[in-house]
């Protein structure tokens, strides 16, 4: 039998939700959530997207303050024949900032910026996962072919996660020309992941008397009943013990090992059948040197399949995990903006790998679940990431943006561990898109914008756990100059996800998990001008 709780959780909610790669958020600015390609960024959301284009503001200090309400749903679909169910997981995070600060004097331009550059929200699971039941489901069927009636199972199943990998990132860019602009900076990332979850009141309904006269077809605790069935089996690998060494006694004695069973006493005859038809064998024309040496066989036999009970009954008890992960890293970010005329602008960002490693903590005296183990350390590395744009104006009212984003993938240990070494990914992660503004009025903005990604992960990567398919992402809204000095954007978001599935094999059958998802987004953020453009 499998074990009961699999509480592998290490990456259900640790990656990106949102825009972005496998484990990197990109949504961050509200003006990003209205244009959906802010790469070419020469306003102050630039810190984040183009720290080299922050030059093209002037001499002076600007400020912006974001924030982003998001949902996301995560869907499941198992068709194993025993659990055939639906699993659905709510992403929230109704508080997504990005903060931005640039100062420029000169040539020089100094910024500074915080965001969730990872995760950023919480799932819940109110069912759990498929790989939390389906050990579960398998028990009426398992149970039946031992010849154990059982025709139903009962538990109540819960998790819940919570992700962020919030990015303190820090800038300088020189203005080289009027058209070339270097930028380098990095950035600090501070990781936490928590888990809480539980298997509770896994109950079974075997119609079992050997084990216990309530065993007759009601529910009662999984537990319970195999450690009844375990202390059953210990009895009579004892009496069977017993049995074979007193008959042996008399062999030795001797009385002849022909002798039949019969000629014992009534109740030593009742005994021995008792305890061997207890292992399906029957003592008709038995003699006692065959029975000594039958009870001999199945005494350890009842001791084994004890031992399994009692190893059951250990796995079918409530557990529960309360543990997080922490960590910190460091990203090198290096990055030019180009002029080559007033309509165009063009950019370059390249992201160092994160070498991120988090130490797992299991709070409260919880045994982790049987998965999390205190003091662990778990790789959690984000990939490098080259990041390109262009901002290009055919007239003063019009403006058109295009990114492209590849993901280095294909150099991150994404198994988590360093005894492992698991291929999950057959390419890098790119993202590519495009989106307009236009000008209204002079006070008045309005946006749209596309942004698709192909993934590269391969079937080892997806589970129920964590799973990435290709998705197009479109946004919209408006932005309004509140004054010379404080623009307001509004925005919203939708993402449509390509359904993926995956084929397994479980102790009953083949089955297939059918992995979807759906996410929106509400941005509001306010940009403070104190100098001239």
């Amino acid at each position: 039998m499998r074990k009961f709780l699999s509480f592998i959780a290490a990456i259900l909610i640790t990656g990106s939700v949102f825009a972005g790669g496998l484990v990197t958020n990109t949504n961050q600015s509200a003006m990003f959530t209205r244009l959906q390609n802010r790469n070419a960024s020469t306003s102050i959301d630039a810190v984040y997207y183009n720290p080299a284009g922050l030059t093209k503001l002037g001499d002076g200090f600007f400020a912006s303050i974001n924030n982003q309400t998001i949902g996301q749903t995560k869907t499941i679909n198992n068709n194993y024949t025993p659990l055939n169910k639906e699993y659905i997981g709510n992403v929230s995070a109704p508080v997504y900032p990005g903060v931005y600060v640039a100062y420029n004097t000169g040539k020089l331009s100094f910024s500074a910026g915080f965001n969730p550059i990872g995760g950023g929200g919480g799932a819940t699971y109110d069912d759990g996962l498929p790989q939390f039941e389906q050990p579960l489901s398998e028990l009426p069927a398992l149970l039946s072919s031992q010849g154990i009636p059982t025709t139903g199972y009962d538990a109540d199943i819960f998790f819940e996660g919570s992700s962020v990998y919030f990015g303190y990132q820090a800038n300088v860019a020189y203005k080289i020309s009027d058209k070339l602009s270097l930028g380098a900076g990095f950035r600090l990332v501070s990781a936490k992941n928590t888990y809480n979850g539980f298997i509770r009141n896994i109950q079974i309904n075997p119609t079992y008397p050997a084990f216990g006269t309530k065993y007759n077809g009601v529910m009662n605790p999984a537990s319970g009943f195999f450690s009844d069935g375990a202390t059953v089996l210990n009895t009579l690998s004892a009496g069977s013990t017993a049995a074979a060494t007193s008959l042996t006694a008399l062999i030795t004695g001797g009385t002849p090992a022909a002798t039949p069973l019969t000629a014992l006493p009534v109740a030593t005859q009742t005994q021995i059948a008792t305890l061997l038809g207890a292992a399906g064998i029957s003592t008709a024309g038995m003699n006692i040197g065959t029975a000594a040496a039958t009870l001999g066989v199945v005494a350890p036999v009842f001791a084994t399949n004890a031992a399994t009970m009692s190893s059951y009954s250990a796995q079918t008890q409530d557990r529960s995990v309360d543990a997080e992960e922490t960590g910190t890293g460091f990203t090198p970010i290096l990055s030019a903006n180009y002029s080559p005329s007033d309509k165009l602008n063009i950019s370059l960002r390249y992201e160092f790998q994160t070498k991120l490693e988090l130490t797992t903590k299991v709070n409260g005296g919880q045994d982790g679940g049987g998965i999390f183990v205190d003091g662990e350390k778990v790789i959690a590395d984000m990939p490098a990431l080259l990041a390109i744009g262009a901002e290009f104006r055919p007239g003063s009212k019009l403006l058109l943006a295009g990114t492209f984003n590849t993901y280095f993938d294909q150099n991150v240990d994404y198994d988590g561990s360093e005894s492992l070494d698991i291929d999950m990914i057959d390419k890098n992660f790119y993202e590519y898109g495009l989106g307009a503004e236009y000008s209204i009025s002079d006070k008045l903005r309005a946006s749209l914008g596309w942004v698709a990604t192909s993934t590269g992960v391969n079937s080892n990567y997806q589970s129920d756990m964590r799973y990435s398919t290709n998705t197009n992402s479109f946004g919209g809204g408006i932005g309004y100059r509140i004054s010379p000095m404080i623009d307001l954007n509004l925005g919203g978001q939708y993402t449509l996800y390509q359904d993926d599935s995956k084929d397994f094999t479980g102790a009953l059958g083949a089955y297939t998990e059918t992995y979807s998802k759906k996410t929106w987004v509400v941005a509001l953020g306010l940009d403070f001008y104190f100098g001239k453009k």
